[in-house]
């Protein structure tokens, strides 16, 4: 009897901790900073990238315009962070996705941190109170590995 009610009083303890949250994360992720709109540079041009709130899991999604340095629209790019890391889709001004239908990009987490995110060839760098820098290591057809560098400020 004594270890039923133990066992009744345990799924009674972990009942009552998940009670108000369906078993879901609650608390904001160390990246909720990047939420919102951000202004900024970066190949040649004006970047803007815009961020949803965390979800109730920890997931953001964001979108990224690229103007070229006369105005123009040059791309697009649709965004999800996750605690796995960030998965991405380009696309033309004209909506036409570089990635093939199913296909993405993937740059895999090395680690969060209050006012870092460190990816596989990837860096957002928190500047309090309203700034960040980015920083994307780009592969050309030769091999050759530059750093492009996004100076952005929160709208």
């Amino acid at each position: 009897m004594t270890m039923i009610r133990t066992a009744v009083a345990g799924l009674l303890l972990m009942a009552a901790s998940m009670a108000g949250t369906n078993g879901v994360q609650t608390d904001k992720p160390d990246y909720a900073w990047l939420e919102g709109s951000w202004e900024g540079d970066g190949f040649g041009g004006r970047s803007e990238e815009i961020w949803s709130a965390p979800s109730p899991e920890g997931k953001m999604m964001g979108v990224y315009r690229h103007h070229k340095g006369d105005g123009s629209l040059n791309f697009y790019e649709f965004l999800v962070l996750d605690e796995q890391g960030m998965h991405l889709k380009h696309f033309t001004s004209e909506l036409h996705a570089w990635e093939e239908k199913e296909e993405y990009l993937t740059f895999e987490k090395v680690r969060y941190g209050r006012d870092s995110l460190v990816f596989k060839g990837l860096e957002f760098h928190y500047l309090p109170p309203d700034s960040m820098r980015i920083f994307l290591k780009m592969r050309n057809a030769e091999g050759q590995v530059r750093t492009e560098i996004f100076n952005m400020k929160r709208k």
